[in-house]
């Protein structure tokens, strides 16, 4: 049977992605400045790290520094490793906080597509744009899909359209070609004016 997110060139990484809602969570956390794969096959790592356990509330009781030298051993798990271990951190500790540890529990029984979009858009390091993403993620490969989805998730390419590995590079040529269009109808900033120089009467 096909794993419903091939988005690594690592079987297992996939396998962790499918199995693990927090892992997939973080993978959606750190695809920010690193390329799509790098993002998704950290959280394998990270459980490899970790013992084999990845855990939001195993994390939330960590020290922040002890997560962020996790992150930095080689290979480092983001090019950020300092910023994205603490983002994981304050991830898994409102998720101990606000559904007692588990991560599918944002979306589990999310009454509507509004009401899950809220939800992720309340979770740390996710902003508007990942939020809608991972919407999408969720309906188009895990089959999230309250009444309404549709209408929350990104209407871009992303990850959530990657079916397959091999899509990995097409869709990421899509998003270039997506933010470059956006780029484009964008006005021009204005520029400062500048005040003329006077001289000096002699």
């Amino acid at each position: 049977m096909a794993c419903k997110t091939p988005f690594t060139p690592n079987s297992e990484a996939n396998a962790v992605l499918e199995s693990n809602a927090f892992a997939l969570m973080t993978g959606m956390l750190l695809d920010q400045q690193v390329p799509m794969e790098w993002a998704f096959g950290a959280p394998a790592l990270l459980k490899e790290r970790l013992g084999g356990t990845l855990d939001p509330t195993v994390i939330a009781a960590m020290s922040p520094e002890d997560l962020e030298a996790i992150f930095r051993a080689k290979p480092a798990l983001h090019r950020y490793p300092g910023s994205m271990a603490k983002r994981t951190h304050a991830l898994a500790t409102y998720l101990v906080e606000h559904y007692g540890g588990r991560a599918e529990s944002v979306w589990n029984d999310a009454p509507t597509g509004d009401e899950l979009l809220a939800r992720v858009v309340a979770l740390p390091g996710f902003g508007k744009d990942k939020s809608r993403i991972f919407v999408g993620l969720l309906g188009k490969r895990l089959g999230v899909q309250p009444p309404g989805w549709e209408q929350a998730a990104a209407d871009w390419p992303s990850i959530a359209d990657v079916d397959t590995y091999e899509r990995v590079l097409e869709i990421r040529e899509k998003k270039r070609a997506h933010k470059a269009a956006l780029k484009a109808t964008q006005p021009a900033p204005k520029k400062a004016k500048t005040k003329a120089k006077t001289k000096a009467k002699s």
